[in-house]
């Protein structure tokens, strides 16, 4: 085997489409630069909104929330500090400055019938998992695996289902479940020159089991796919680590010391060592 990075994917803006880059830097949060940076919450924008606020009135427009926002489209072009929205079906499409949200708000505020607002913040960004916060991190041949198991679906749809920052060519299916092990270690792991822990395998939410351009539910997806994992997990996995079978991808740290470094398209993986968290 020889595993490599063969795609990397950043979400500026939550929930909504990704940016695929050929090298891309670590920032606060080990997070990838510009991921997940912007969220649309469901208050406007005069309206105070402490950071990561996931509860009540003061959460996320997300596809956990709403199915609705599987029909937005959008390009973001960092260059410009622009985001380009249209919806699925539609050839109109919207430019928007990054800077002032104001039309940007307004936009998201009819389409989704409530007043909401774009946030930003460089503290980390908003990830779903606050103490994993770094990349996330999926196999091609698991995505060839998983769409297999569903004959409507193919592997670029699987791939915007799971949403995953890195993927990894060059290996067999279900090989990123090397990279974490039992509960209180993490498996130490580069890519490139940069050093990753692998924490735990990710729990999966409604997103996947939704067609990512229309919303529309997938019948039985999660029940076959919580199927099919367990038949298929891997001999050497602690099955310790699943409560249930419905997860998939990796979540990951970074080491405070390794902030600010580069990955590439290209860059060769390896695993170091499994460690005491």
């Amino acid at each position: 085997m020889s595993p490599e990075l063969v795609a990397v994917r950043r979400y500026p803006i939550k929930s909504l489409d990704p940016e695929s880059c050929e090298r891309a830097r670590l920032v606060e949060g080990g997070r990838i630069e510009l991921d997940r940076e912007y969220a649309i919450v469901d208050r406007p924008a005069t309206a105070p909104h402490p950071d990561h606020d996931v509860s009540g009135s003061g959460g996320y427009l997300n596809g956990k929330r709403t199915d609705a926002v599987h029909r937005i489209r959008s390009s973001f072009d960092p260059d410009t500090n622009t985001v380009t929205l249209w919806t699925t079906g539609s050839n109109r499409r919207e430019q928007f400055d990054m800077g002032d949200r104001t039309a940007l708000n307004a936009w998201l505020s009819e389409y989704f019938r409530q007043a909401v607002s774009v946030r930003r913040t460089d503290a980390g960004g908003y990830p779903d998992d606050r103490v994993a916060s770094g990349p996330t991190v999926i196999s091609t041949a698991t995505l060839r695996t998983v769409a297999s198991w569903f004959p409507d679906i193919d592997v670029e749809e699987m791939r915007r289902r799971f949403r995953a920052n890195l993927e990894i060519g060059g290996v067999p299916a279900f090989w990123e479940d090397r990279l974490y092990a039992d509960h209180g270690e993490y498996v130490a792991f580069r890519i490139g020159d940069v050093r990753f822990q692998g924490i735990n395998p990710c729990q999966r939410c409604v997103v996947p089991t939704r067609d990512p351009d229309t919303g529309e539910r997938t019948p039985e997806f999660r029940t076959t796919f919580v199927d099919r994992r367990q038949q298929t997990l891997p001999a050497w996995v602690s099955r310790d680590r699943f409560d249930h079978y419905y997860r998939l991808m990796v979540n990951t740290r970074v080491p405070d010391d390794e902030r600010y470094g580069h990955i590439a398209v290209g860059d060769p993986i390896e695993i170091l060592r499994t460690r005491a968290a």
